[in-house]
């Protein structure tokens, strides 16, 4: 695993990592006066006023980073991206639960905690009994693209059985899945919803790179669930994912090969491979083996 020790200049010069935007934590955690994070490899100063103004500087800058404000998140970056978040209607129906998990540390790099999200493979022996079980193992033929117009990675016509595919299930069932990865670093999955047949369910994962294998994990779910208290909402999301910090802290290596041969892709594997020649496209090294060659 790569320390600061071995890496000590671990401050991003990814232009492509760079000019995207990060979440830094929730609006309610920086209201209070002072406090202090990373990115990329940058220390940042997060100061919030009495009027509710706040504001990011990082190391060796002296103008504040643009800030956005959204999903409950305060945003910034430290390069130029090319527009501000991405769209996410759901997020302002107002009959839908806005649940903010927390923030977890993960010791792995933020490509692979991405990777993972996207992988059904792991379910009935990671979250067994949850979101998988044996012998319901099969990881349906799905398709995965990189959609040109919106510049993002889709993957449509998931299905797979899940004993419990929520907390306010009641019973197993076959779950449908969309998953979309908006930029390298946020991604989510829209589910089957136990309470309306014809909507769906978003639970959304942001990270924010620490360094290139650490980082902090923001899940953040709009669901449409209207029995289930918020705890019991955090609770649920939070056992699921502390499963998968377990996976993801003993992957080696901890930094995401991007040559073809590191790793051998199987047909379950199509959302994976998408995702990483979206990256290379886009010229993504931060978090990957190329930074370390």
């Amino acid at each position: 695993m790569i320390n600061e020790s071995e890496h000590p200049m671990s401050q991003c010069s990814d232009k492509a990592a760079l000019d995207q935007w990060y979440p830094l934590g929730t609006e309610t955690e920086i209201a209070f006066g002072h406090s202090a994070t990373r990115l990329l490899g940058f220390d940042l100063s997060l100061t919030s006023a009495t009027n509710g103004t706040i504001s990011v500087t990082a190391e060796g800058r002296s103008e504040p980073l643009p800030i956005i404000k959204r999903f409950g998140l305060v945003w910034a970056t430290l390069g130029e991206p090319r527009g501000g978040l991405f769209a996410l209607p759901e997020a302002d129906e107002d009959d839908r639960r806005v649940v903010n998990c927390g923030a977890v540390l993960v010791r792995a790099s933020g490509l692979r905690i991405i990777e993972n999200f996207l992988d059904m493979a792991h379910f009935p022996f990671v979250h067994t009994d949850i979101l998988g079980a044996e012998p319901h193992t099969e990881v349906m033929h799905y398709n995965a693209e990189i959609r040109r117009d919106v510049d993002e990675v889709w993957a449509t016509n998931c299905q797979f059985f899940q004993p419990q595919a929520a907390l306010s299930a009641t019973d197993g069932i076959m779950t449908d899945y969309i998953y979309r990865v908006m930029t390298p670093f946020t991604t989510l999955l829209y589910k089957t919803c136990p309470n309306a047949t014809n909507r769906w369910d978003v639970i959304c994962l942001f990270v924010q790179p620490l360094e290139p294998d650490r980082c902090i994990a923001h899940p953040v779910m709009f669901l449409i669930d209207d029995v289930s208290t918020t705890t019991e909402l955090v609770h649920f999301q939070q056992l699921i994912f502390l499963q998968d910090r377990i996976i993801l802290e003993n992957q080696r290596p901890s930094l995401l090969p991007m040559e073809a041969r590191a790793e051998i892709p199987t047909r379950a594997d199509a959302s994976s491979i998408a995702y990483r020649r979206w990256l290379k496209e886009k010229g993504i090294t931060y978090g990957t083996m190329a930074m370390a060659a």
